[in-house]
């Protein structure tokens, strides 16, 4: 092996799991239909019926009500009128339950958008389930099975993804996504 493909190597294994996107730019979102709660009110989320409004911003996070989730929805509550002005519907998605949601919805969403139920084949079709080995071994007892990582989606509005971000680490998911739904703007 040359010393360039053994540097090479070594590289893509330092690499933390976190950076690595879970569906490539350029793939096809795979299309779903989901309960979901948009202040406090249960109804039906469609991707492909969203998209036909503008780009998608498909975040999904671990669970509701934790520190670095929390954190997150409320920056995307507030960017909501930036969101707007690029035709972004933004839609947040864990594998919580429904009444959770719900709560979730008004208290933390500001009833700004809407979340969504990740079922077992979202959360697979998008390959978003939690990499246990992302999260330090005394915790790993803690997390309830079912989690989902933390990773961002723009969707443009021919169903391609145009911008993956994948990190447990909350504070740049709303400025990246932002920024690719405005970059989508403009090209119209």
């Amino acid at each position: 092996m040359t010393r360039l493909a053994l540097a090479a190597a070594l590289l893509a294994l330092a690499i933390p799991a976190a950076a690595q996107a879970e569906l490539a730019v350029g793939a096809q979102a795979p299309d779903f239909t989901a309960q979901s709660a948009m202040a406090g009110k249960v109804q039906s989320f469609n991707l492909r019926a969203a998209l036909r409004r503008g780009p998608v911003v498909l975040y999904f996070f671990p669970k509701a009500f934790t520190q670095g989730c929390t954190l997150e929805t409320r920056a995307f509550a507030e960017a909501t009128p930036q969101f707007a002005a690029a035709h972004a519907t933004v839609i947040g998605m864990s594998a919580d339950d429904l009444p959770t949601l719900q709560r979730f919805s008004t208290e933390e969403c500001r009833s700004k958008f809407a979340v969504a139920a990740a079922t077992p084949a979202i959360v697979q079709s998008y390959d978003v389930a939690m990499k246990m080995d992302q999260i330090p071994a005394e915790r790993r007892a803690q997390m309830p099975a079912g989690m989902t990582g933390r990773t961002s989606y723009v969707i443009a509005q021919n169903g391609r993804i145009t911008m993956v971000h994948s990190n447990l680490d909350y504070r740049d998911h709303v400025r990246l996504t932002l920024e690719a739904v405005q970059a989508l703007s403009h090209k119209h």
